[in-house]
């Protein structure tokens, strides 16, 4: 069985595709990230098809991706010669309005040349529709082209060498010596669709997409303002989270995958290629810190559109194109990776009463206007909108962030973000002189206050209000600045979280029943979460020791799964993981921050930790980071959050 770390992803800002070391595609949905998948072996060894490309015989591996790219190059090493082969999803700008738009052919693109000696190239074609339900029908219709078709969905294969159909597959073996290549591509359109011989594409063609795509991914990285430590992981996750973005909308998919297990045979197995708000504006703000407003720009027009304007009826996810309708269905034929099942597609969280979204999205505009973005009356609007549904609803107990599926909870991270909603909106209104009931959101957020501290009469924040369980999102109380990391309260909670919650350097996320049989792996957001609060406190050696364990976790191509077992660092979970990467670039930017600034908050100050970063890598671009003046505390104040009401002592 390959492991979910044995994979590097492809992605063409449409869809996705994972590859194994070995050179087999064993993931793949068309035309979008939430399709049915086309090559799906990743969930089935024995059905669920795949696409491969490697020598013949025994070699070893060792892969890349080509600098500034998502375009990867995997080299096999045989006894007889050595051999390259370069991967990519083709992608060429698309135009439009926003710069965010992307051109795809739906295709999987992959060059294979001899670079020394003399290899023998096998390649396999097997793709079975709708994630492995049936074997579609497959014909040669020339020596280097073939059609697949079934149901909805056609793939059309094409070479440069000759082609084989042979027991439900398309099969080639072609001899390379030193300076020779070849070319297949597999497209998929709609299997309506009708494509002769002369239409497919030929070497040229394939170099010329090749060269389109290399220079998007490099167009697009060269934005990036990021200068500060780890700049290479950071670069590698910005164009990991890019790749994960629906370019016709502007959303975001959390993974994209579905039912990677949280636990080797488990059950806790989900659909993680939708748009969590909460995912998509956090991911948001840290290509904000990095300098890509586009991005945000993007999902704020699709989010506008996709809820209607409409603030009560906003939910926690969405499908990519604004589908609210995302029934969870059991697909019993797959056998799962390594026979962890069901195998799901679809959420049914997506009916959740989750009260933080709100919290995350007022976050993410606080932020948004303050990197220099606009904030119509229109936008104003359903921001405003979004503060009274927390007015009406957040004295109620819901599932929490991490989607509990049992009775609902006063989740102490579900009120700290109420709390952020009413904070950011009085302070947008406050920089923007907008019209809001100032007393009565004022009362509400200083309610919200009391509730959260009366939370912790036990001397720290717990899970929920009356629980004795330890969570690791208590570690945001002050990151988004509700109380300064040196509070007491703060540094008990960071203590007890660590004591119940740490495991080889790692957080688990929680230890409670939640509703679900099984356990799952150390979150790896929640141990960035662990260095970013370490860092503010000013404990600098342990920041980076947990910072070193986190990034000596990422496969050999950089990339991030959602978990890891905290004795091995075994990849757990949807693959690569949205989340995971934005935390990544998140705490390197704020340890550049803490480190370099020459204005870093005090740890007995309450300090909005992005926020902070952010104003920081704004005054770095713009020169003003030797002689930046501390920044102000009044209430349109970007970092500083202090409030007389939450006193050290």
């Amino acid at each position: 069985m390959r492991r979910i770390a044995d994979y590097a992803l492809l992605g063409d800002c449409h869809s996705a595709a994972l590859v194994a070391r070995d050179g087999s595609i064993d993931w793949a949905c068309f035309p979008r990230f939430d399709s049915p998948a086309v090559f799906c072996r990743l969930l089935d060894a024995r059905h669920g098809g795949s696409f491969g490309v490697a020598p013949e015989g025994s070699f070893h591996s060792a892969r890349r991706y080509v600098e500034d790219t998502n375009v990867l190059a995997t080299t096999f090493t045989t006894p007889r010669g050595v051999l390259e082969v370069v991967d990519c999803m083709p992608v060429f700008p698309g135009g439009g309005e926003r710069g965010t738009h992307v051109g795809t052919r739906h295709a999987l693109l992959r060059r294979v040349r001899c670079l020394s000696g003399e290899v023998r190239v096998r390649v396999v074609v097997t793709p079975r529709f709708e994630y492995g339900a049936f074997v579609p029908r497959l014909r040669l219709t020339s020596w280097r082209t073939a059609e697949v078709v079934g149901g909805a969905d056609a793939l059309w294969v094409t070479a440069t060498h000759r082609l084989v159909a042979r027991e439900d597959a398309l099969r080639a073996g072609w001899t390379l010596r030193a300076g020779e290549e070849a070319w297949v591509e597999a497209a998929w359109t709609p299997s309506f669709v009708e494509r002769t011989p002369e239409d497919a594409p030929d070497q040229d063609a394939f170099r010329r997409r090749l060269a389109d795509t290399l220079t998007f991914w490099r167009t697009w990285i060269a934005r990036c303002a990021y200068e500060g430590a780890h700049a290479r992981e950071v670069r590698r996750s910005a164009l990991t989270l890019k790749a994960l973005t629906y370019a016709p909308t502007g959303a975001l998919v959390a993974a994209p995958t579905t039912s990677l297990p949280e636990e080797p045979g488990g059950v806790r197995n989900w659909d993680y290629r939708f748009t969590w708000l909460r995912d998509a504006s956090l991911t948001l703000i840290s290509l904000l810190v990095l300098g890509y407003r586009d991005e945000a720009d993007a999902f704020r027009h699709w989010l506008r559109r996709t809820s209607a304007g409409r603030a009560e009826d906003v939910q926690i996810m969405y499908g990519i194109q604004g589908h609210r309708l995302l029934p969870e269905v059991e697909l019993s034929h797959l056998e799962g990776h390594g026979g962890a099942r069901p195998v799901r597609v679809g959420n049914g969280a997506v009916k959740q009463l989750q009260l933080d979204v709100p919290g995350e999205l007022l976050e993410a505009a606080w932020l948004y206007v303050r990197a220099g973005g606009p904030l119509s009356h229109t936008n104003w609007a359903f921001l405003s909108g979004l503060v009274e549904e927390v007015c009406a609803r957040w004295r109620l107990p819901d599932q929490g962030l991490w989607e509990m599926r049992d009775a609902p909870r006063h989740f102490v991270h579900s009120k700290l973000l109420c709390w952020v909603a009413l904070d950011r909106a009085l302070r947008l209104a406050a920089a923007r002189r907008l019209p809001v009931p100032l007393s009565r959101w004022a009362r509400e957020r200083a309610a919200l206050r009391r509730y959260l501290l009366e939370c912790a009469e036990g001397g720290w924040f717990p899970q929920a209000r009356g629980s004795d369980a330890a969570d690791a999102s208590t570690l945001l109380i002050p990151a988004l600045g509700f109380l300064p990391v040196a509070h007491p309260l703060v540094r008990r909670t960071v203590r007890v979280v660590r004591e119940r919650l740490e495991s080889g350097g790692l957080l688990y996320r929680y230890h409670t029943p939640d509703g679900l049989a099984g356990g799952e792996g150390t979150f790896l957001l929640c141990s960035f979460w662990l260095v970013d609060v370490l860092a503010h406190a000013g404990q600098w050696d342990e920041g980076e020791a947990v910072l070193a364990r986190l990034l000596g976790l990422a496969n050999d191509v950089g990339l991030y799964a959602e978990e890891a077992v905290p004795s091995t660092g075994e990849a757990l979970g949807n693959f690569p993981q949205a989340f995971t990467h934005m935390a990544l670039v998140s705490t390197c930017a704020q340890l550049s921050a803490v480190y370099s600034a020459t204005w870093r908050p005090s740890p007995r100050r309450a300090c909005d930790f992005a926020g902070f970063a952010l104003e920081y890598l704004l005054a770095r671009r713009h020169g003003r980071v030797d002689r930046a003046p501390a920044p102000p505390t009044g209430p349109s104040s970007l970092v500083f959050l202090h409030d007389s009401t939450a006193p050290l002592e």
